[in-house]
C-alpha cells in the first residue's frame, strides 16, 4: 500500500509567533503633514495601530498590524503618501506581495502580520541657507 502525502492545512498562527516585519523610510515633507495622512492610508488598508511613538524630534515609530491580503494596498498606500522607503524595505514588501499573490490559500486565510515602521523627517537639501555651505563651513 503506497500512501500519498496529505496536503494538511497550515495551522493558524499564535499571537507570539506572529511575523514582524521591519521597514525604514524617510520624507522630506512635514511630520504634521505626513504623519496623520499615513495613519488615514492606514486606516483605509485595514490596519491596527498598536503603538505610534516619537523616538527623536526626526524619527517617528509606527507599530502596527495588517492582514496579508492588505499587504499590497499598504504598499501602494506608503508610497503614494509620500514615504520613501529603503532598499531592503522595498525587498521585503515586495516579497509580502508576491507571497499575497503566488500563495492564494494564505492570503485568503486571515494570516495577520506586524510592522514596525521606523519614519526618519529629513530636511530638503538646496535650501536657501544651505547653497552658501562647503564640507568647511561657509563660502
Amino acid at each position: 500500500m503506497i500512501l500519498k502525502p496529505v496536503d494538511k492545512p497550515v495551522p493558524d498562527l499564535l499571537p507570539g509567533e506572529m511575523p514582524r516585519v521591519e521597514l525604514r523610510g524617510y520624507s522630506y515633507d512635514d511630520h504634521r503633514q505626513i504623519v496623520p495622512a499615513l495613519l488615514e492610508t492606514m486606516a483605509a488598508c485595514g490596519c491596527w495601530v498598536l503603538e505610534q511613538r516619537a523616538l527623536s524630534p526626526t524619527i517617528t515609530e509606527l507599530c502596527f498590524e495588517v492582514q496579508l491580503r492588505s499587504v499590497f494596498e499598504l504598499y501602494s498606500g506608503l508610497i503614494a503618501t509620500g514615504v520613501e522607503l529603503t532598499r531592503d524595505s522595498h525587498t521585503c514588501m515586495t516579497g509580502l506581495c508576491t507571497v499575497r499573490d503566488y500563495n492564494p490559500r494564505q492570503a485568503k486565510r486571515r494570516r495577520i502580520i506586524t510592522v514596525r515602521l521606523e519614519l526618519s523627517f529629513l530636511e530638503q537639501a538646496g535650501s536657501e541657507f544651505d547653497l552658501g555651505r562647503t564640507p568647511t563651513g561657509l563660502a
